[in-house]
């Protein structure tokens, strides 16, 4: 009788706990990608990023010509970027940014911090 209750006693506090596990899943945690912008097809996608003051935002280069990154303030600039080469950036001020490639200046974005 009493590993008869021990078992229902088991088997009612695992279901709670796999209840609560899938009830309140993961904490959320911010990728990578987050705060990534790629450089392909002559564009930066996302053209708009909003992050936190203290973020960090990295630009990938994914194209098969040179790119570089160059806010119009002239806060941040990067050397000219092959095809997989990365540029990064923290933002420690909120503000509103706005950024070019210097070698195509069609191309534009801008960086929203909060």
């Amino acid at each position: 009788m009493f590993t008869g209750r021990f078992r229902l006693l088991q088997r009612s506090a695992g279901a709670a706990m796999l209840c609560w596990v899938l009830a309140t899943g993961p904490a959320p945690a911010e990728t990578p990608d987050a705060h990534r912008i790629v450089v392909k097809n002559f564009m930066f996608a996302p053209m708009t990023l909003t992050v936190k003051a203290g973020s960090t935002v990295t630009w990938s280069n994914m194209d098969e010509e040179p790119h570089t990154v160059s806010s119009d303030t002239g806060l941040f600039r990067s050397g000219a970027m092959d095809t997989n080469e990365i540029f990064s950036f923290k933002f420690d001020k909120p503000g509103t940014y706005h950024f070019t490639c210097s070698i195509h200046p069609r191309m534009v974005g801008t960086i929203v911090v909060d």
